[in-house]
C-alpha cells in the first residue's frame, strides 16, 4: 500500500524509551504531585523522573525561553474564536454532528454532515483556526479521524492508517484526534486487538502521534502493551510548547486499579510517562492546558454509571501539585470536558442538570461568571474546543 505507513505489531515494534476559582482546595495526598508509581504500569522502558518544577508563567519565563517567549507573544496575539462542539440530531442519539458558536453563544452553525446513524465526535482546532479535526463512527464501526474546513467544506479521512487484514488491525480505531501547537502533528488515541465482550474492552489501547495527512505514525505510549485489556487511553491534549502531551487513562475491570480513571502526561517523544491526578480524584476526558502553560484544566467523574452527576471541573498545575476546584461540591450535575479560549482568560464547558440534556456554558478562569452558551433546550451540546478561527456574521 504505497504511501501508506503501516503499524507494526505491538510485540515487535521497537519501544520508546519510555486556582482555587470558587475556592475549594482538595487536602492531603490530594494536594501533592502523582508520578506512576512501581507496578502501576509494568513497563521497563519507562525511567524513573524525578518530579518537575512549578512551571513559570510563559510571559516571565521569556527572557531566557525563546520557547516561552514565542508562547507568550502567540497568547499576545490570539482572539478568542469559535468554539466547536457535538451535538445530537435525533432523539435516539444515533447520529451527531461538529457544530461552531460564537463566544457571545450566536452564529450556531452544523459544520459536518454526517450520514444517519453516525456519530461524528471530539472536536479539535487547527492552530490557525483554518481546520477541524474529529473522529467519525458509523454505526457500530470502529471510529477513524477526518478533517474539514472551517467553512465546513473538503471534509475528508485521514488514512487509512492500517492495511486491510494487517494482524494488529483487529477492531482497530483512531478516535479523539488533537493538533500540535505548530499544526504538524495530531496526538490520537488507537485501540486495537481482540475483543472481551465480557469486559466491554479492547485488548490494546495506547497514545499515538502522527502527521495530518496521516503519514509518519508514531507510537507514543505502552501502556497496554504487557496488560491486554487493562484500560483505554484517550483524549490527548498538547502543551502550548508542544514538548509534552496529557491525555485520559480510563481502567477497565481487570485493570489496576480496576474501573477508574486519571490523567497521565508524557512527553512527545514517549519520555517521561507520570500520573498527573490521584485516581481518587477520577479525572477523564479530554483535559486542555492553560495557553501560558501554568494550569491544565480537567473534569473528574463519580464512580457508577456514565453521565451520573457529582463530579466537578478542576484544575492543576503540571507537576500534579495545586490541585483546585472551579465548580462548586458536592455538585448534583453532571460537567463534562473543558477548554481554555486562545488568550486563556475564559473557559468552556459542557454541564447538564441530572436526567437533562447537556449544553455549553463559558466562565472566566478563575470560575466566575458563568454564561450559558447554547440553547438551554439542550441536544447534548458538548466536547467543546476553543478556537480561533473568525466568527462568522449573520
Amino acid at each position: 500500500m504505497t504511501g501508506t505507513p503501516h503499524l507494526p505489531l505491538p510485540t515487535t515494534m521497537a519501544r520508546t524509551r519510555s486556582r482555587a476559582g470558587a475556592g475549594l482546595l482538595l487536602a492531603g495526598v490530594l494536594l501533592t504531585g502523582c508520578g506512576a508509581e512501581p507496578g502501576e504500569i509494568p513497563l521497563s522502558e519507562i525511567r524513573a523522573e524525578s518530579p518537575s518544577a512549578a512551571p513559570e508563567p510563559a510571559v516571565a519565563a521569556a527572557a531566557s525561553d525563546p520557547t516561552a517567549g514565542a508562547v507568550a507573544a502567540a497568547i499576545g496575539t490570539r482572539t478568542n474564536g469559535l468554539i466547536a462542539g457535538r451535538v445530537f440530531l435525533d432523539e435516539q442519539r444515533t447520529t451527531s454532528a461538529v457544530f461552531t458558536v460564537a463566544p457571545d453563544g450566536t452564529g450556531t452553525r452544523q459544520l459536518t454532515q454526517p450520514p444517519a446513524q453516525t456519530r461524528d465526535d471530539h472536536p479539535d482546532w487547527s492552530p490557525d483556526g483554518s481546520t477541524v479535526a474529529f473522529d467519525r463512527s458509523v454505526g457500530d464501526s470502529p471510529g477513524r479521524i477526518w478533517t474539514i474546513g472551517a467553512d465546513g467544506e473538503n471534509a475528508h479521512r485521514i488514512g487509512p492508517l492500517c492495511e486491510a487484514g494487517a494482524p494488529d488491525c483487529t477492531n482497530e480505531a483512531e478516535t479523539t484526534p488533537a493538533f500540535s501547537p505548530d499544526g504538524t502533528q495530531l496526538a490520537f488515541s488507537r485501540t486495537w486487538g481482540a475483543a472481551d465482550p465480557t469486559a466491554n474492552q479492547i485488548q490494546y489501547s495506547d497514545l499515538y502521534v502522527m502527521s495530518p495527512d496521516g503519514t509518519s505514525v508514531q507510537r507514543v505510549t505502552f501502556l497496554t502493551n504487557d496488560t491486554p485489556y487493562s484500560g483505554e487511553v484517550s483524549s490527548p491534549a498538547w502543551s502550548p510548547d508542544g514538548k509534552q502531551i496529557v491525555f485520559s487513562y480510563r481502567t477497565s475491570a481487570t485493570g489496576q486499579p480496576a474501573n477508574s480513571r486519571a490523567l497521565y502526561v508524557v512527553n512527545a517523544d514517549g519520555t517521561g510517562l507520570r500520573r498527573l491526578t490521584p485516581w481518587e480524584l477520577r479525572a477523564g476526558e479530554r483535559a486542555n492546558w492553560s495557553p501560558d502553560g501554568t494550569e491544565i484544566v480537567f473534569t473528574t467523574y463519580p464512580s457508577g454509571p456514565d453521565n451520573a452527576p457529582g463530579g466537578g471541573i478542576y484544575t492543576v498545575h503540571p507537576d500534579g501539585t495545586a490541585i483546585g476546584a472551579l465548580t462548586p461540591g458536592p455538585s448534583d450535575v453532571f460537567y463534562g470536558a473543558a477548554g481554555y479560549s486562545p488568550d486563556g482568560s475564559s473557559i468552556a464547558f459542557t454541564q447538564a442538570p441530572a436526567s437533562g440534556n447537556a449544553q455549553l456554558f463559558t466562565m472566566k478562569r478563575d470560575g466566575s461568571n458563568v454564561t450559558p452558551l447554547t440553547g438551554t433546550a439542550g441536544r447534548g451540546d458538548t466536547r467543546p474546543a476553543w478556537g480561533t478561527a473568525a466568527t462568522v456574521t449573520q
